[in-house]
């Protein structure tokens, strides 16, 4: 899950593998239908853990961001839907491989994202969106002038990045009978310093793998450098309701993504996505993985 984005990464802490080794998937051509419902694990909390690395070529110098953070989540159901709760138990900053001292974690700390979900899995709102702005301005200095990243945390920002994050991961997958080598798309974006990046995400369904959780569904991740000239309507209907953006050239992508299915747990995910602005060349490497699921405490 992951919900959180920070100020230089605006789209990148998703999912990484188990410990263990994954065993093998079933192959493609004997895999029936499967269904992804939306059961999540009740009074029980995910522990998950973060890592994205943002690296800029330009000029002939080279330069490296990266966070690393970990997340606890849970789900309480709730009137018509489900409550996930998130917080964060640990958060860091490094700079070409040396620690920076930073706010984050006080920032952090005091903002556990509360996301209010329908009973089907699909994103309804941030319930407290606007406590990102006050726990910013609770960790910081008297006097200091914040400027961007009060626009960052703004609770307009806050529930725009919320709902993106969890459409781009989870929209279109709920609910419904899915076989291998069907699509599912979703249109995502990052902010850079030199400006926007758009691009349309399309997730492939590979088959299944026997997990820690049970039966998972395996997803391939890639991007589309443009929308097809006659596209699918699912796909012509989320990207109608993304605004019709325009969709940044060049822009690539792969990766992958499981999400176990007897509960709704995500178990990994992983994306790489590479894009040329401004004659920058940009890297962002993200990865997620369940650490433990264990009872609430």
């Amino acid at each position: 899950m992951c919900l959180r984005r920070l100020p230089w990464l605006c789209g990148a802490l998703l999912m990484a593998s188990c410990t263990k080794p994954p065993p093998s998937r079933v192959p493609e051509a004997g895999l029936p239908p499967v269904r992804l419902d939306f059961r999540p694990p009740v009074d029980r909390s995910i522990t998950e853990r973060a890592q994205t690395a943002r690296t800029v070529e330009r000029g002939g110098e080279r330069k490296t961001e990266a966070v690393e953070m970990t997340t606890v989540a849970r789900f309480t159901p709730v009137e018509n839907g489900w409550q996930l709760t998130q917080t964060v138990s640990r958060a860091g900053l490094s700079q070409d491989g040396t620690t920076v001292p930073t706010r984050m974690d006080a920032v952090l700390s005091r903002f556990p994202l509360q996301v209010r979900l329908a009973a089907d899995g699909a994103f309804v709102k941030v319930g407290n969106a606007g406590e990102g702005l006050v726990a910013l301005r609770a960790a910081a200095p008297a006097g200091q002038d914040l400027g961007a990243l009060e626009a960052f945390w703004s609770p307009e920002a806050v529930e725009e990045r919320t709902r993106r994050e969890w459409e781009a991961k989870y929209g279109g997958l709920f609910q419904r009978n899915l076989t291998v080598g069907q699509h599912t798309w979703a249109v995502d974006r990052l902010s850079l310093p030199e400006g926007e990046i758009v691009y349309l995400l399309e997730r492939t369904v590979t088959g299944t793998q026997l997990t820690d959780q049970g039966d998972a569904l395996v997803l391939g991740l890639r991007c589309l450098e443009a929308l097809p000239e006659e596209p699918p309507a699912e796909l012509q209907e989320v990207f109608q309701d993304a605004g019709a953006p325009v969709l940044t050239p060049g822009v690539t992508c792969e990766g992958e993504q499981v999400v176990a299915r007897g509960h709704f747990v995500p178990l990994r995910r992983t994306l790489t996505v590479r894009a040329q602005v401004a004659g920058a060349a940009w890297t962002l490497a993200s990865q997620t993985k369940l650490e433990m699921l264990e009872e609430a405490r």
